[in-house]
């Protein structure tokens, strides 16, 4: 070799160095980890075989199931098992996906992936059930349902497929993340790591039934696109539901009745969404599809992840971690919860949503640095720490924080009671008052200021001044706070209201005021919402058999808000709003009781006043809970954890 040669050698190696050094100064590995394009249908056409196999379950169903093994077969490889009623996608086994795997860093590491189309979807065999109801007591071979058909498919692949280690793990996000749950009940015992990702528990809760209001805008959308009967064997997914204009307000206000919306768009062909509108409450047919009752004898360790800005399954995620929690106390259960939208720790950066930044990579750093290490540490023995019992990210501060329980133990409970003149304090009502506002379903509160024509994710963050100028929305804020504040866990509404309809709504959000500020990079004086959530006042008392309001009566409103970790900082305030529509996210309430409120006829809907009383006997009041601030050794306050970085 030639002095030239090496010199340029010795450039090359400098070069890599200095790029090296560059991005560690700018966040180390996760940085590099940025850049995880690296895996793409040539990589895994290069890198593994793909086989295809029709797996036979107890009761002689087969599943179609794409098989990727490493072509290296020098090592043994764990399992990584999907779950999907979305499609196997692309199918033949000269076809190949653009990636495999949880994240890039899977296919890169080896793993043998398995995609699985669940019962009845495309190119498996048996009946297709939304959400299949879990059978406690199986005694015959018939008696089947997602847990043993995840426990059939494992059985199979073991005695099928060669170069595994023996172990498997299962994940999946939303849908999957279900099959994901219900796979980890009485699992197989070489099931050793789950992770049910904003995973759906009981849908009379998520996605399309929140507290017994219909989210008409998710659920035309969804239920449009995925719905639709497609009897297998098909490779073929259906057309994708169609909106007459962008503007779903527009849409569905001129649409009227539910009824209406049934016949004009899906001409009463859409059989689940039929089921839907005959079972406004939360009888039987619902309560044979929670999941979240089953949710015993886990044992493989169980990561459950979802982000504070799901706008689908936020709550199936905190109840699963709840549930396992609870009926299943040595289980090794963790949760992760980072500032995302419905599965975009998978898919994005997760630096931002709309115009809120999290101040780096949040998605980039818990791909690399928390979901990938997880399923090493189970499925290889790789010497990773174990996770903490909740690693959240806290929003409004920027920085991931890690604690021993969820809620944190050490959170202090605090309260803050809708006062008179739009105001929040600690301490209750000495008199008797109320607010009042006139809630028309003819002009109802739209849930953004956006023209859209579904569910905008980013809405969960939108700035609320658009509703706070409306005359039917109440607005209750707190003075400029004199020092930081973090709220953390769940947030208990309890509001006193009269009507003078029979049935309302009522919608309750927690916002972060922002300072005013010339500077528009300062977002002065934005709403940003932090939580919210709504109840059908039919279902204070019972989901399942629901009661009428008595005009002019003062009735009890609770609401759970679920949970949050965010920092209000100093010179912020905390806004409570309170309105009765919510559309078209939410169905309009027609105001008045009927006893299916999807069949409300036009001359059903009526003017409502609706009065959120605030006096020592009916005090309208948020609870929630506060972490008290660290404290150094010199007794001055800490600053908070430093912001996730692109590395360690």
């Amino acid at each position: 070799m030639n002095r030239t040669s090496n010199l340029c050698i010795r450039y090359s190696v400098l070069l890599q160095l200095v790029l090296t050094l560059g991005l560690l100064a700018h966040g180390g590995r996760s940085a590099l980890v940025a850049q995880e394009s690296g895996v793409s249908e040539s990589y895994l056409r290069l890198h593994y075989q793909k086989q295809e196999h029709l797996v036979p379950m107890r009761d002689g169903v087969q599943l179609f199931t794409a098989v990727y093994l490493p072509r290296d077969t020098t090592r043994k490889y764990p399992l990584l098992i999907k779950r999907t009623p979305y499609s196997v996608a692309p199918y033949g086994v000269e076809k190949y996906p653009g990636s495999l795997g949880p994240s890039d860093h899977f296919a890169k590491a080896g793993y043998i992936f398995v995609n699985q189309d669940v019962r009845g979807r495309f190119m498996s065999e048996g009946e297709f059930q939304q959400v299949t109801p879990h059978q406690p007591e199986k005694r015959l071979a018939t008696d089947v349902d997602e847990s043993t058909d995840a426990f059939d498919t494992i059985e199979w692949l073991l005695k099928n497929v060669a170069g595994h280690n023996g172990r498997a793990g299962m994940y999946g996000i939303s849908y999957p993340g279900f099959y994901a749950s219900a796979g980890m009940i009485d699992a197989h015992p070489a099931l050793l790591a789950v992770s049910p990702q904003a995973p759906v528990g009981d849908w009379y809760f998520d996605d399309f039934l929140h507290n017994g209001a219909f989210f008409l805008a998710h659920a035309y959308r969804w239920l449009g696109n995925n719905a639709s009967k497609q009897p297998p064997p098909t490779t073929e997914k259906p057309p994708p539901v169609t909106y007459s204009t962008v503007d779903g307000y527009k849409m569905f206000l001129e649409a009227g009745s539910m009824e209406n919306i049934s016949k004009r768009y899906f001409k009463d062909q859409l059989t689940f969404w039929n089921e839907m509108m005959a079972h406004p409450n939360r009888d039987a047919f619902w309560q044979r599809r929670a999941i979240l009752p089953h949710l015993k004898r886990v044992a493989p360790a169980v990561m459950v992840v979802t982000g504070w800005f799901d706008a689908e399954d936020l709550y199936g995620s905190f109840k699963t971690y709840q549930s396992v929690e609870a009926m299943n106390p040595q289980a090794n259960n963790v949760l992760v919860v980072g500032p995302w939208h419905h599965g975009g720790w998978a898919s994005q950066d997760g630096d931002r949503l709309g115009p809120i930044s999290f101040g780096s990579k949040t998605a980039a750093f818990y791909r690399a640095e928390i979901e990938f290490p997880f399923f090493e540490k189970y499925l290889k023995d790789q010497p990773h720490p174990a996770l903490s019992e909740a690693t959240v990210f806290e929003t409004g501060g920027n920085v991931w924080r890690t604690f021993g329980s969820w809620p944190p133990r050490e959170a202090q409970s605090r309260q803050l009671y809708l006062r008179e003149a739009g105001t929040l304090d600690e301490s209750p009502p000495a008199a008797a008052g109320y607010d009042e506002y006139v809630s028309d379903p003819a002009r109802p509160v739209p849930f953004t200021d956006r023209i859209v024509a579904n569910m905008a994710i980013e809405y969960m963050v939108d700035d609320q001044r658009f509703a706070s100028r409306r005359p039917d929305v109440l607005s209750y804020q707190s003075s400029p706070l004199e020092q930081e504040i973090v709220i953390a866990g769940p947030l208990d509404t309890e509001l006193w209201i009269t009507t003078t309809g029979t049935d309302a709504d009522f919608v309750v959000k927690l916002i972060d005021v922002f300072p005013d500020s010339p500077d528009a990079a300062a977002q002065g004086g934005m709403q940003m919402m932090v939580r919210s959530e709504v109840m059908r006042a039919r279902f204070r008392d019972s989901f399942e058999h629901p009661q009428p309001l008595v005009p002019g009566q003062p009735t009890r409103i609770r609401l759970e808000l679920l949970d949050v970790l965010h920092r209000f900082r100093k010179g912020h305030r905390i806004m409570i709003q309170v309105q009765s529509s919510w559309f078209p996210l939410v169905d309009r309430n027609p105001q008045k009781f009927v006893p299916n409120i999807y069949f409300a006829r036009s001359e059903d809907f009526q003017v409502a006043t609706q009065r959120v009383l605030r006096s020592p006997d009916h005090a309208s009041v948020i609870r929630y809970r506060i972490l008290p601030p660290p404290i150094s050794t010199n007794g001055q306050p800490q600053a908070p954890n430093r912001p996730a970085k692109e590395s360690p």
